[in-house]
């Protein structure tokens, strides 16, 4: 576990990143929506930038799905305490979690590593090794990329390609139930480099009930809430106590003086799914999950607002998380 080295860099980043609240300076949303408002989709492609993949309709009418994920030392990961293989394990699992949270089953990966020029081989074999450890778990083939070196710190970005009928962030409706998988908080005490995508969960899900929106905490509960009730163009209330809170969480909250609660809502790096179906489907869900992953329904779609419920008393619930800054 990674608690007492991390736990500093985690409360600088808290301070840095204004911890409740979308940061006042330019950020990665913003970014995106500057491009998504400049790249309508066109055929082949059903669904463009905005989403957790990309939608292309293949010669044979089948779905495509491809995303695209980028993480770095010093950000993402600390080299020097976890080692190379499980930076390449997190970078290509975070990319299979993006196919995961559109309801697919990923196929292939490349990879692109961009090492620092007094980088051994051997660290970039094992780097290699955590990657194709967890793509061997799913049965994704590594079929190419790139490597280069430069006088900066390591980073690696893995593109993904998935088959399936995308699930996408802009289905939410007026009445669903918003659900959870597992727990979630305090994943920077380990959990966010060592999780398994919900690759397998999803296909069960997804043959017992119908979702209508869904994405996966990678920025925060709450922050990627407001994904989904941005592009469904809805609101929530979100029942706090009903929040699954990780024992990472607890443990977190009694070192920096934050709520149990707020971790869950804002850490991030979870990659569980938060997803949106109706109230009749949330109860068998719930009842007879997949994989026996546990389940929870947290609150409701509604009209407009994000409203949590704390001790009985509604508030404003702002889209509170990890915000990647640009200066």
């Amino acid at each position: 576990m990674l608690d007492t080295p991390e736990l500093p860099r985690y409360k600088e980043s808290l301070a840095r990143r204004e911890f409740a609240r979308i940061a006042a300076v330019p950020d990665e949303i913003e970014y995106v929506r500057w491009i998504r408002d400049r790249s309508p989709p066109r055929p082949p492609v059903e669904v463009g930038v905005g989403d957790d993949a990309a939608v292309i309709t293949s010669d044979s009418g089948d779905p495509l799905l491809v995303t695209t994920d980028a993480i770095c030392d010093g950000v993402d990961f600390h080299l020097a305490e976890v080692g190379p293989r499980l930076a390449g394990r997190k970078a290509m699992a975070v990319c299979l979690s993006d196919i995961a949270a559109m309801g697919g089953r990923p196929t292939v990966a490349v990879a692109t590593v961009t090492a620092p020029v007094e980088t051994r081989l051997a660290a970039l074999q094992d780097l290699y090794l955590g990657m194709k450890e967890v793509a061997d778990e799913f049965d994704v083939q590594i079929v190419g990329g790139d490597s280069t070196s430069w006088e900066g710190a390591l980073a690696i970005s893995v593109t993904c390609l998935g088959r399936g009928q995308p699930v996408l962030r802009s289905g939410a409706r007026i009445g669903d139930a918003i659900c959870v998988t597992g727990r979630v908080g305090g994943s920077i005490l380990g959990r966010h480099l060592d999780f398994t995508p919900r690759v397998r969960e999803v296909a069960e899900l997804r043959s017992k009930c119908t979702i209508h929106s869904m994405i996966d905490i990678s920025d925060g509960l709450a922050r990627d809430l407001h994904h989904i009730l941005e592009a469904s163009a809805v609101g929530a209330e979100i029942d706090g106590s009903a929040v699954p809170i990780s024992e990472d969480a607890q443990t977190l909250a009694r070192r920096t003086g934050k709520s149990p609660l707020d971790h869950a809502l804002a850490d991030g790096e979870d990659f569980e799914l938060l997803f949106t179906l109706s109230k009749e489907a949330s109860l068998t869900i719930t009842a007879s999950p997949p994989q026996e992953m546990a389940i929870t329904r947290i609150g409701t779609i509604v009209k407009s607002g994000c409203t949590i419920h704390r001790n009985g008393a509604p508030e404003e619930l702002p889209p509170m998380g990890y915000v990647h800054e640009f200066r």
